[in-house]
């Protein structure tokens, strides 16, 4: 069984940051991406950042300069750093990865619960 918990949403004002963690744990041979998308409400889930084994990173336009996005050294771990936040990123922030499982041979999507992130004064 694999999971993945996420910590760090919450409520900030427009201009502030948050830092968002997602922790992959279980069964796990290897990951060979992580990263974050999100849904606002009434809209379809979106791209917000992706980081692959190799190290490639790729931003959401809307989110680029502002948002970064890392892994820890083990590789288990994805971090989104989020500075001026605008109201337009409020949303539900979901952590994903692409798993092998251990004895497994095919990669899968794994999800996150999802975190809220609102953006309000």
């Amino acid at each position: 069984q694999v999971q993945l918990v996420e910590f760090g949403g919450g409520l900030v004002q427009p201009g502030g940051s948050l830092r968002l963690a997602c922790a992959a744990s279980g069964s796990i041979a290897s990951i060979n991406a992580m990263g974050w998308y999100r849904q606002a409400p009434g809209k379809q889930r979106e791209l917000v950042a992706t980081i692959i084994s190799g190290g490639a990173i790729n931003y959401a336009d809307s989110v680029k300069g502002r948002f970064t996005i890392s892994r820890d050294n083990a590789g288990n771990t994805v971090y989104l750093q989020m500075n001026s936040l605008e109201p337009e990123d409020t949303a539900v922030y979901y952590c994903n990865a692409k798993i092998v499982r251990n004895r497994g041979l095919y990669e899968y999507d794994y999800w996150g619960q999802g975190t809220q992130v609102t953006v309000s004064s």
